[in-house]
């Protein structure tokens, strides 16, 4: 009540005191344009004065144009005030700490090259959403609100959806993962699990290991946290188990990080006697693993490989994170982390520090989604259309670009390396020409790979396609011959 701090004194008329109060609300900003002022009778009851004396204050002030009545709606302020001239200002630049700087420095939407009408990207490996069963999914959002009501809409659990952690524990097992002594917390995608671990499990100066290349956003994270990166070259096959051997005879990592299958952002499908391999040489260590279930779904050229977490039968030393994100639904923002019971344990606790729990409505659709069968019809559909946009993409690239060597087993990307070219040189030069790509350097934990290049073609037409892949061939050619 704005006449809380009035103190009627026996000098003025009532009225006027009244009028003066809300002129002097108004120009101290107490009353805004559009504010709505309490009633007639609502003032002369608080303040135990004549209702005729504010209603002859009301008149006035609406006769100077300061409120005006609606009936039926009630008097509101009209008028702003003159606001007094007020420069209380900060550089905040100079308040922002490493993890803002890092974070900002190594945001790839604000330094890289961006997207611009008409042109032809090759930059995301986000899925094609015109692919999206959008009945379906309808039909789930309207399952889980006929089930749960009202209170699918009010605060839920850190740790998630109880019906999605069953399914998602089941997901699992199917997997062949042993989930004896295991648990599982919904995360928001596959950045926030890894964040959350890294804030778990590190301190600055924290050793971690991981493949070279790796995940860009991983790298983002983990230099953000200030933890040292050693990243392990890579073969056709995977990590190279003997540079990993040696980089583990000088250091003992806080853990690795290894994206097993369809790796980002080479695309190569570790085979499974190599997981084993890998796998032993983390035990002989003692380093745990984080895994990142990296598009598992989308393979084209092979088998199933079995997961890390499947090969650690008995033991508690790998935690995998995963999200469906890059094939359904990035939208929702969904993943999850299958883990030590001890250590989701705390992980929920630190996920209910930072953000309380995943949207709760999210995750009840997307349960109802993948427990009506939906998602295993959309995967044979997608599996099928993105190896054709796969293969026709590998032939343009093979017709149209001299490389020196191609990875890419499935998902929604390929990998090139050219034969002692820049390729942030060629993007320049096929950025004028409307073509744009993610360079590779971005991916490489020691500052290489000024010679790789990401083509995403998940959301680009075969004309695009073969378009674009054509004007980068072009640009390779004449940078070749100058």
């Amino acid at each position: 009540m704005i006449f809380s701090s009035l103190k009627l004194n026996k000098d003025e008329p009532i009225y006027i005191q009244v009028e003066n109060h809300i002129k002097e609300s108004i120009e101290k900003g107490m009353l805004q344009k559009g504010s709505k002022l309490p009633s007639t009778r609502e003032v002369s009851s608080f303040l135990n004065i004549s209702r005729n004396s504010v209603v002859v204050a009301y008149e006035n002030l609406e006769i100077d144009g300061i409120i005006k009545s609606s009936r039926g709606k009630g008097t509101f302020v009209t008028i702003e005030a003159s606001k007094p001239k007020n420069e209380f200002n900060i550089d905040w630049g100079t308040r922002i700490n490493s993890y803002g700087s890092i974070c900002e420095s190594m945001d790839i939407l604000k330094t890289e090259l961006p997207w611009e009408k008409n042109m032809i990207s090759f930059k995301s490996i986000a899925p094609e959403e015109n692919l999206f069963d959008i009945e379906e999914f309808k039909r789930a959002f309207l399952d889980v609100i006929s089930l749960e009501g009202n209170k699918i809409l009010n605060y839920g659990y850190a740790k998630g959806y109880k019906p999605l952690l069953e399914y998602l524990m089941d997901y699992m097992k199917s997997k062949g993962i042993n989930t004896e002594g295991k648990d599982i917390l919904v995360t928001n995608g596959f950045t926030e699990g890894f964040d959350i671990i890294i804030n778990t499990l590190t301190e600055p100066g924290d050793v971690i290991i991981c493949e070279n290349p790796t995940h860009n956003t991983a790298i983002k994270i983990m230099k953000a946290h200030g933890l040292d990166i050693i990243g392990v070259p890579m073969n056709e096959d995977g990590i190279d188990t003997k540079s990993l051997e040696k980089a583990l005879e000088n250091t003992s990592p806080k853990f690795a990080y290894i994206i097993p299958s369809y790796h980002n952002p080479t695309g190569i499908v570790m085979n499974g006697e190599k997981r084993q391999e890998v796998l032993n040489i983390f035990q002989k260590h003692s380093i745990p693993v984080i895994e990142d279930g990296f598009n598992e779904e989308l393979l084209y050229t092979s088998s199933p490989v079995p997961s890390l977490a499947s090969f650690c039968t008995d033991g508690n030393g790998v935690v995998y994170v995963g999200s469906l994100s890059k094939i359904l639904f990035p939208g929702l923002r969904l993943g999850w982390m299958f883990g030590d019971r001890d250590l989701i344990n705390t992980l929920e606790s630190v996920k209910r520090a930072r953000t309380i729990h995943s949207s709760f409505i999210d995750q009840g659709i997307f349960y109802h989604y993948m427990k009506s069968g939906a998602f295993d019809k959309y995967v044979k559909k997608v599996r099928k259309h993105y190896k054709d946009k796969y293969e026709f993409t590998l032939k343009q690239v093979n017709k149209h670009i001299p490389y020196e060597s191609i990875t890419g087993e499935g998902g929604l990307h390929i990998f090139i390396k050219l034969k002692g070219i820049n390729a942030r040189e060629v993007l320049q030069k096929c950025y004028e020409k409307g073509v744009v790509f993610t360079p590779g350097d971005i991916f490489y934990t020691d500052g290489g790979g000024e010679d790789t290049f990401r083509i995403g073609f998940s959301r680009v037409s075969e004309e695009d396609i073969e378009k674009g892949i054509k004007v980068i061939g072009e640009v390779i050619n004449s940078i070749k011959n100058l």
